[in-house]
C-alpha cells in the first residue's frame, strides 16, 4: 500500500490541492514537507495531533518533516475558527510557550539521521522584519478580494476582524514560500481550518518563487465523536499534551473510555498500528466488544507515543489497582494521578482518628449513625482492606508514604484524605 493509499484507508485526507500532481510527486521522489503550530498556550492538546501524526506517516515512508512552531505568528492570532480578537501575550510568554510545545514535538518525531526532522520556528525570519519590507515585498503579491474570499476572514466581518488578524494569512503564507526557498520544502499539512492559509501561501509561491515552481497543500479532516459531542473534551477540560495539565494516567483513561463507535476511526487517525492489525480489532469491536481490546489498544499505543513507556506501564497499574482495590501498592505520586478529581480532606492535625470521626469531619457520611451501620457492615475500606470495627483508629500505619490515605465507602465512591 503506498503512503496515500494508507492515509485514504484511514481516511485523513480531507482536501488536495492538486491529487494528481501529489500522488506524481510522491511516486517519483522524496520531499520535505512541514506543518505548524502557534504557542498559544504552553502545552499542545491532542486536538493539535492528527496534522502532526500525518506528517509522521510521511517521514516512515522517506520522507523529510519540518515541524514549525509559530513564534512570529503566535503573537498575531489565527482568526481561523475564532468569533472574536485574541488575546495578545507578551514576547517572553511566546518564548516560554514555543521551548514547551518545542519539546513535545521531540517525543513524535525522529530528528536524526538524512531525513531527520527539522525544527523551525517563524519568528526567526518574521521577528525582526520592517512594516515596509513586509508591505513592499509581501503584501504587494496578497490582493485584498482574494483575502477577503477567505472563509477565516469573510466569517469575521460581521463581527469585526482587526489589521492585524487580516494579515495572519499573510505571515502563514511567507512561512511556506521561506521554507520552499530555504529547505525546498513542497508541501504545507494542516486542519481542515487551515485551508485557506496553505492556498496563500501556494500563491505567494507561484508569484514569488522560481520559475516553474510547484508546491502543494493537504488538509486532514476535523476529528469528530460519533454522539456529537467535542473531540477531545473531559469533563475537566482538554486533554493536555502535558504531564502536569494531564497525567499519564488521565490521558490513558481518556483513550480507554473511547465509545466503540469512535475506537477504529480513533485507530486509523491516531496510531501506527497496520491496517491487518486493525481490522482485526475492528472484528474484536463487533464480536467481543466487552473485552474492549480495541480500546485498550488504542489508548497502550497513544500513552507510550507522547510520555513513553514508563508512564503507561504507571498509568495500566494504578488502573489495575483502582479496578482490584489493591490500593497499598500504589506510589503517593501514583495515588495524586488516580486520584486527582475525587473528593479530598486535609487532616490538618496529623493525629490518630477514629474512623467513623473521619467519615464524619471528611463529609464521606452524612451522620454518625451511618457512618457506623456503612463500617459495620463492611461498607469502608482503608486503602483497599475492609474495616468493621467501629472503634478503629486511623493512624500513620494506614498513610501511604505519609502522604495520603484512601477511603472508599461503597464499590465505588473513593474519597482522599491528604496529611
Amino acid at each position: 500500500m503506498t503512503l496515500i493509499e494508507d492515509l485514504q484507508w484511514r481516511g485523513i485526507i480531507y482536501q488536495q490541492t492538486d491529487e494528481d500532481g501529489i500522488k506524481e510527486t510522491l511516486d517519483k521522489e522524496k520531499i520535505s514537507l512541514y506543518c505548524g503550530v502557534d504557542p498559544t498556550a504552553d502545552s499542545m492538546h491532542i486536538g493539535h495531533l492528527l496534522p502532526f501524526l500525518t506528517l509522521r506517516r510521511f517521514q516512515q515512508h522517506g520522507h523529510r518533516p519540518i515541524v514549525l512552531v509559530g513564534g512570529a505568528t503566535g503573537m498575531i492570532g489565527d482568526p481561523s475558527g475564532k468569533s472574536e480578537e485574541r488575546k495578545l501575550q507578551t514576547t517572553d510568554a511566546i518564548q516560554y510557550n514555543v521551548e514547551c510545545i518545542q519539546k513535545q514535538l521531540s517525543h513524535i518525531f525522529d530528528f536524526e539521521g538524512e531525513q531527520g526532522a527539522i525544527m523551525v520556528n517563524n519568528y526567526d525570519w518574521a521577528g525582526s522584519m520592517d512594516i515596509v519590507t513586509f508591505l513592499r515585498d509581501y503584501g504587494k503579491h496578497v490582493g485584498v478580494n482574494y483575502m477577503l474570499a477567505k472563509d477565516t476572514i469573510a466569517n469575521r466581518l460581521e463581527t469585526g476582524i482587526s489589521f492585524t488578524e487580516f494579515t495572519y494569512t499573510i505571515l502563514q503564507a511567507m512561512d511556506f514560500l521561506h521554507l520552499y526557498e530555504k529547505h525546498d520544502c513542497k508541501m504545507q499539512v494542516g486542519g481542515s481550518d487551515q485551508w485557506g492559509n496553505i492556498t496563500t501561501g501556494l500563491e505567494l509561491i507561484r508569484k514569488m518563487a522560481s520559475e516553474g515552481s510547484k508546491a502543494f497543500g493537504l488538509t486532514i479532516p476535523l476529528v469528530t465523536k460519533a454522539d456529537g459531542t467535542k473531540f477531545g473534551k473531559t469533563e475537566s477540560g482538554a486533554v493536555w499534551l502535558d504531564p502536569e495539565k494531564t497525567s499519564p494516567y488521565e490521558f490513558y483513561q481518556f483513550w480507554i473510555n473511547t465509545a466503540d463507535a469512535d475506537v477504529i476511526k480513533y485507530l486509523k487517525f491516531f496510531t501506527f498500528l497496520s491496517k491487518e492489525e486493525i481490522e482485526a480489532l475492528d472484528a474484536s469491536v463487533q464480536t467481543e466488544p466487552h473485552l474492549r481490546k480495541a480500546q485498550k489498544a488504542l489508548a497502550e499505543e497513544m500513552t507510550r507515543l507522547i510520555h513513553g513507556q514508563e508512564s503507561l506501564d504507571q498509568a495500566m497499574k494504578i488502573t489495575e489497582a483502582l479496578f482490584n482495590g489493591d490500593i497499598q501498592n500504589l506510589t503517593a505520586d501514583e495515588i495524586k494521578q488516580g486520584f486527582k478529581d475525587v473528593p479530598s480532606y486535609e487532616h490538618t492535625t496529623g493525629e490518630d482518628i477514629n474512623i467513623v470521626d473521619l467519615l464524619i469531619a471528611a463529609k464521606i457520611a452524612p451522620s454518625k449513625r451511618q457512618a457506623r451501620e456503612d463500617v459495620t457492615n463492611g461498607a469502608v475500606s482503608i486503602n483497599g482492606e475492609r474495616v468493621t470495627e467501629t472503634d478503629y483508629l486511623v493512624s500513620a500505619k494506614d498513610r501511604i508514604e505519609g502522604q495520603f490515605t484512601v477511603i472508599r465507602r461503597g464499590k465505588k465512591k473513593y474519597y482522599l484524605i491528604k496529611y
